[in-house]
């Protein structure tokens, strides 16, 4: 049997109450990539919420600064400072992995000012560093080797994501979108839903021992089909599924490996 210690237990707590989607997808998959996966999904609520401890600029840039000090320390391959989610991510995250922090500390800054996306490649180059990188950590701790079709798969998940959090970014004085017509949120979704598609059609070059890190992206093709169909949606927060179907469509991608 896995125990999970205090810190553990902790991380899991933290994914519980501020993650449940990807709480569920952890709780479905092996018990031995649990801890791993509890430790960088606790990692990126944290580092998430860092730009939003304070309203002062230079706290919340302090705060974002600590995480990228973590990830130095990770990327160094030396002892990583005590704290309940930083030290079991160092324990969990391969030295090579951790230079991805910086980027990832980096893109979040966005969250911490009121400044729009320059044009729509400075978006998608966000969602990767957010999305991407974070599905990157977890699929390459697992043992996937292909980054490009894992990063691919969380640009689509990431645009899902990005999607249903407009509703609360508008209301934080954010620009989230560059064009918010009905055009714009379609072509959008419809990119997120196409690279959805590329990397499930060649499901080959995405090892098997990855795939728990895979399955947070379990509602993505529903919730972005949803902004195709009827855009209106995004504005309204009213992007989703039932909970009974949220869980029906989870157990049929665990059950069936189709992540």
């Amino acid at each position: 049997m896995i125990e999970f210690d205090d810190d553990m237990t902790a991380c899991a707590d933290l994914v519980h109450k501020g993650d449940p989607d990807r709480f569920a997808t952890v709780m479905a998959s092996p018990v031995a990539v649990r801890k791993p996966l509890f430790a960088i999904y606790a990692f990126n609520l944290e580092l998430s919420r860092a730009p939003w401890a304070s309203t002062e600029a230079m706290i919340a840039e302090m705060r974002v600064q600590w995480w990228r000090d973590v990830g130095a320390e990770i990327a160094a391959g030396g002892p990583v400072r005590r704290h309940y989610v930083a030290t079991p991510l160092g324990q969990v995250l391969r030295s090579d992995l951790g230079v991805h922090i910086d980027s990832m500390a980096e893109a979040r800054r966005w969250d911490i000012y009121r400044d729009p996306f320059d044009d729509e490649a400075a978006l998608v180059d966000h969602i990767d560093k957010t999305s991407g990188s974070l599905m990157w950590l977890a699929a390459a701790t697992l043992g996937a080797e292909d980054e490009q079709s894992v990063r691919r798969f969380a640009y689509g998940v990431g645009v899902a994501n990005w999607l249903r959090a407009i509703p609360k970014l508008v209301a934080e004085k954010r620009v989230p979108l560059l064009d918010g017509t009905s055009e714009g949120v379609r072509a959008l979704a419809q990119s997120g839903l196409t690279a959805l598609k590329e990397v499930r059609a060649n499901r080959g070059a995405i090892a098997a021992s990855a795939r728990p890190a895979l399955l947070p992206g379990w509602q993505a093709s529903t919730i972005l089909k949803q902004a195709i169909s009827a855009p209106q949606r995004v504005a309204e927060g009213a992007l989703g599924t039932s909970e009974f179907h949220r869980r029906a469509s989870l157990i049929y991608r665990v059950a069936t490996g189709c992540w």
